[in-house]
């Protein structure tokens, strides 16, 4: 399937007036009022365990930071697969989950990064099954959201590309590429523990995503060890195979001046190389003009990569923190979990997301390596942009 459905949320919203939520709080099927019944009883299991102020302590934002229809389109993805292999999901009173209740607990476990125990203790269940239905979730999710996460369809392309130029002004660009660390908490006995220690001698995963220029995640890679650089990470990935083989990033060109095209191209730090199809900033401080403004602009429209990793990072913290004793074939899906529902939030034009507070870097503590490997056709298209960024191209 190519890239979400704009309309779909709304025929889903008359679908769920069908859907017993595995049976409801009450005990038995609702309509339009089921749920905000299961809110009202939900609620009350958790009330005065969330560390938000009494005034929000009932909000459903505060604990999910989603919105309901969200939270229900979401409920409506993983529906079949929820229902189908939850008989014996209970809370410690002996009650069944419900679906509702199911993907709130695995919502609660991926977006706030509390231990099994916490969550268990905080709404009335064993650690086990929290994680059983956390990861439950996740198989249904891996699955049923993967039409949120593809690479953009023609039309699509040439939306995105007008949005990026009119961040700053860059013609043609496709998409922002960037790598961050997943950091995972391993025991020195383990006997794998070498082979995830970074250059910063902390244990972890490294997770590259293209986004576009809304931070929608286009095309992701993760699973590799965080001490590979992110240039082998990208020269690794099927996406960059597929534009050595002129099957990515190849749609029509842009006649910007008299003999002067512009390419379709992606943008990244000094930790890429520069490619015909990759475009990095100069290296150097004392640079002339229509590089220096280059630079500016790049930074600018790069932005839009650091902060979809900051606002990933933030709502979903499952994959923030260091609390992990990972089963790393495990950890990979869980990030492209966590992915795909960044990317819910913003096909559901979501508003819950523009409140949060971003931190400054999503990579904390991690210093730029830079690749410095250079393609003289890249270099062209860079000094065409740059020339052209400033007005100055021939005419």
């Amino acid at each position: 399937m190519m890239g979400p459905v704009r309309g779909y949320k709304k025929r889903k919203k008359q679908d769920k007036k069908h859907d017993e939520n595995g049976s409801s709080a009450s005990g038995s099927p609702q309509n339009k009022e089921g749920p905000l019944d299961w809110w009202h009883d939900f609620s009350k299991r958790i009330n005065g365990l969330q560390q938000s102020p009494s005034k929000s302590l009932d909000s459903f934002q505060a604990v999910f930071k989603i919105s309901r229809n969200t939270f229900e389109y979401i409920c409506s993805l993983v529906k079949e697969d929820m229902k189908t292999k939850s008989a014996h999901f209970i809370f410690t009173s002996g009650k069944p989950m419900s679906l509702y209740d199911q993907v709130a607990v695995a919502l609660r476990r991926l977006g706030s990064g509390d231990s099994l125990v916490t969550i268990g203790d905080s709404f009335g269940l064993n650690h086990s099954t929290v994680s059983q239905v956390t990861w439950r979730f996740v198989e249904s999710m891996e699955e049923r959201g993967l039409h949120h996460l593809q690479w953009p369809t023609e039309s699509e392309m040439v939306a995105i590309k007008s949005k990026f130029e009119q961040v700053r002004g860059l013609p043609n660009c496709c998409g922002v590429i960037d790598a961050t660390h997943i950091t995972m908490c391993l025991p020195a006995s383990e006997p794998s523990s070498n082979v995830w220690l970074d250059h910063e001698k902390n244990h972890s995963m490294v997770l590259q995503a293209i986004v576009d220029a809304d931070m929608r995640f286009r095309d992701i890679v993760t699973g590799w060890p965080g001490k590979m650089k992110d240039w082998l990470v990208f020269e690794s990935s099927n996406f960059c195979k597929l534009c050595d083989k002129g099957d990515r990033l190849n749609g029509k060109t842009l006649l910007v001046s008299e003999g002067c095209e512009i390419r379709e191209y992606i943008i990244g730090d000094l930790g890429y190389p520069l490619l015909p199809y990759l475009l990095v900033p100069y290296e150097g401080k004392e640079l002339a003009e229509p590089k220096a403004n280059f630079n500016r602009q790049h930074f600018a429209t790069r932005m839009l990569g650091q902060r979809a990793l900051m606002r990933l990072k933030e709502m979903w913290k499952i994959i923030q923190g260091s609390m992990w004793r990972p089963d790393k074939h495990r950890l990979p899906r869980i990030i492209l979990v966590c992915c795909l529902l960044h990317n819910i939030v913003i096909d559901m034009e979501d508003e819950v997301q523009d409140e949060l507070s971003l931190a400054h870097n999503h990579d904390s503590g991690y210093h730029q390596l830079i690749c410095g490997a250079s393609d003289a056709k890249g270099a062209s298209l860079r000094e065409k942009l740059s020339l052209y960024l400033t007005r100055i191209l021939p005419p």
